[in-house]
């Protein structure tokens, strides 16, 4: 008899954990399924040529505004000086062209008739052609000064340079990236929770993540959005650009699990986040940040 009571006793407390452990992932979903993410930044160069200096090495944190590298500028430079001197030759064509207009001009008014009108029609356009020519050639100088400058290539964020494979003397293309620049200041979290945890989760509930490379040091973080639609495994619809989320089994009907990014709202100063590892992330659905504060 004690032994039935002491079983049944197991039972309903068994139970009871375990209707307490399913009311508690409800209201706390969470998943193992999470990486970190971060904006990578294509360092590009706009202008081809060989590479000439380089002042970076992999995996290096950069500032915005350092140089990275360099490429020969003689090429630029010398279409920049070209175009200085067509500017000045432009310049000169039109200081003439004016001077012979007001010459001719006041040759009218002294003595008028004694220059056709066809005469000053030709000069005043003569002019106006002179002044397009140096609008021209002023924009062409800027354009070459515009190339000269993009010898040098800089950095556009506070980042870590990542995939660093170029060397001097290579040869680069203009708009084709060569470098990888991580922005340092745009991580998150992406966590693929199952459709069936999304009810009731929104936006500003705070969630614990744990990094797979820091298990002993949990993060706070807060929900900041949850994705509108996913990409089906089966191609049976147009992506048109939406999130690939692969099932986890193909052979059973599986809910499907939707991207939530999470904002990283504390980090350790040992802590460093890198992109591409893996992370769990547990959302408290019950309390948010306004909520809380």
């Amino acid at each position: 008899m004690k032994t039935k009571i002491l079983t049944v006793l197991l039972v309903v407390v068994a139970a009871t954990l375990a209707g307490l452990k399913y009311q508690h992932y409800l209201a706390n979903p969470w998943t193992r399924d999470a990486l970190v993410r971060a904006n990578i930044v294509e360092i590009t160069p706009r202008v081809t040529g060989p590479v000439v200096a380089i002042y970076i090495s992999d995996n290096q944190r950069v500032k915005s505004g350092d140089l990275l590298f360099e490429i020969d500028d003689s090429v630029y430079l010398t279409a920049s000086q070209q175009a200085n001197a067509n500017l000045a030759q432009a310049k000169a064509v039109l200081a003439r062209a004016n001077n012979e207009q007001q010459r001719m001009s006041a040759l009218e008014k002294r003595t008028p008739g004694s220059v056709p009108v066809i005469t000053l029609n030709n000069l005043q356009n003569d002019v106006l052609s002179a002044q397009a020519n140096v609008k021209a050639a002023s924009a062409a100088l800027k354009g070459a000064e515009l190339n000269l400058s993009f010898t040098k290539v800089y950095a556009s964020k506070d980042g870590y340079i990542t995939n660093f494979n170029l060397a001097e003397g290579a040869h680069v293309v203009a708009n084709q990236p060569v470098v990888a620049l991580i922005d340092e200041s745009s991580f998150w979290i992406e966590g693929f929770f199952k459709e069936t945890d999304i009810e009731a989760m929104q936006q500003g509930n705070m969630a614990k993540i744990t990094l797979m490379s820091y298990p002993d040091t949990p993060l706070k973080g807060q929900v900041s959005s949850i994705g509108y639609g996913i990409a089906q495994a089966d191609g049976s619809t147009s992506t048109h650009m939406l999130p690939s989320v692969n099932p986890n089994f193909e052979w059973i009907r599986l809910a499907q699990r939707l991207p939530v990014k999470i904002t990283v709202t504390e980090l350790p100063a040992n802590v460093q986040l890198r992109v591409g590892t893996t992370a769990s992330v547990m959302i408290n659905k019950q309390v948010s940040a306004n909520e809380r504060s």
